[in-house]
């Protein structure tokens, strides 16, 4: 279906649109990823989708589209479950624990993948902190072993979506590919992707999703769009295999019982010294992070 059909649908505001079912979804963004549209189409499209909202049932689509265009991780034989890590947002405020959480995983004895792009400017993001801490940047597609911590830009795993994501900086806005990244699966094989929302209602929306997918998944309220746990708070999380639902922790107002002082700064420097010291055990592991993990490997048991 041409993509003016779908833009007709989606695009007559909040009370007037209609939402795609899942295959229609798909066609649409298959079209988006491929390139076969043009920039105020494109536009057209993340403006329309923004106002909207999407639905569960487009947010499988958009996920089913990605799947099928993306290079996927192929499976070692007698290897764990992957775990998954997406990577978009960065550190505001806090220091970016997203590559603590991967080392310690890594620790675990479980193969680790993180994936990403700069989407935004002015914070401290992933793909600054690799080379201090001696985690891989892939140039290619490749076999992930037991016990490995790699990291793959965005480019390598799905073109179409990177370019998806570039459009904020013309536009100025979110769109539904910041969405789909930080829920897609770039495996093959057996694997549990660490999911993250920002606000509360996002939770609901993004669980009918994983329901409708049947992937396995952590979902829980990350740090700052990042997918660790918060170090200050104990947040929700809940755990999907093979989409079916199971609560693993309930929220915990406040602040922790026992936390740990956060650096100040959330620079290069200050940061790996901070993860290193986590690691080497000068500085104590948040329990929200160590939580997580043991959370993160009573559900690979299950994979």
């Amino acid at each position: 279906m041409s993509i003016s059909y779908y833009l007709k649908e989606i695009g007559r505001g909040r009370k007037g649109a209609r939402s795609l079912e899942r295959e229609q979804a798909a066609d649409l963004f298959t079209q988006l990823l491929e390139g076969d549209v043009s920039e105020l189409e494109v536009g057209a499209f993340c403006i329309a989708m923004r106002i909207k909202g999407e639905s569960p049932e487009e947010t499988a689509g958009f996920l089913d589209a990605t799947r099928e265009l993306s290079t996927l991780f192929p499976t070692l034989p007698g290897q764990r479950p992957v775990i998954v890590l997406p990577s978009y947002n960065g550190a505001r405020k806090l220091p970016v624990l997203t590559p603590l959480l991967a080392l310690l995983l890594s620790r675990e004895g479980f193969p680790v993948l993180i994936h990403g792009t700069v989407t935004e400017s002015g914070r401290i993001h992933v793909q600054d902190l690799l080379s201090p801490l001696g985690i891989a940047e892939l140039s290619a597609i490749k076999p992930i072993a037991n016990g490995e911590l790699v990291f793959a830009g965005t480019e390598l795993i799905c073109p179409g979506i990177t370019r998806l994501l570039e459009v904020r900086r013309t536009i100025g806005l979110r769109n539904s590919a910041h969405s789909i990244v930080k829920l897609m699966n770039p495996c093959e094989g057996p694997s549990l992707v660490l999911a993250s929302y920002t606000h509360p209602e996002y939770a609901i929306s993004m669980a009918k999703t994983l329901a409708l997918t049947g992937t396995n998944t952590m979902l829980l309220r990350g740090t700052e769009g990042e997918s660790v746990a918060d170090p200050r708070r104990m947040p929700a999380m809940a755990g999907f295999i093979r989409g079916e639902q199971q609560a693993l922790e309930s929220l915990k107002h406040g602040p922790l019982p026992t936390t740990v002082e956060l650096p100040a700064d959330v620079d290069v420097d200050t940061t790996v010294r901070y993860i290193q010291g986590a690691l080497n055990g000068t500085q104590q592991v948040p329990t929200s992070i160590a939580r997580q993990i043991e959370h993160i490997v009573q559900m690979c048991s299950s994979i």
